[in-house]
């Protein structure tokens, strides 16, 4: 049995081109989306039915800046509904 030499060269290997993604660009659409899921995360990750507590039953349809107007914002969503789940 023959045994391999160790200062074997050995063949060159190409190495594969690594092809670079393009930037896209975010849509309004995506941009929006992706506001009321920041907005979502920093309300606590709300279920439906603790936002219809809160909300009221128009509350899974609302976007976060019409609850905003309605009178509880996304950071003071956990305070409201502690008090809500309390006053029942």
């Amino acid at each position: 049995m023959k045994k391999a030499k160790r200062n074997r060269a050995m063949p060159k290997t190409r190495r594969a081109k690594v092809a670079r993604k393009a930037v896209r660009h975010q849509t309004s659409a995506g941009k929006a989306r992706a506001e009321g899921l920041r907005l979502f995360k920093v309300a606590g990750r709300p279920t439906r039915e603790q936002v219809i507590l809160v909300y009221g039953e128009r509350g899974p349809v609302m976007t976060w800046a019409q609850r905003a107007a309605a009178g509880t914002s996304a950071r003071q969503f956990q305070a409201a509904l502690k008090a809500k789940q309390s006053g029942r």
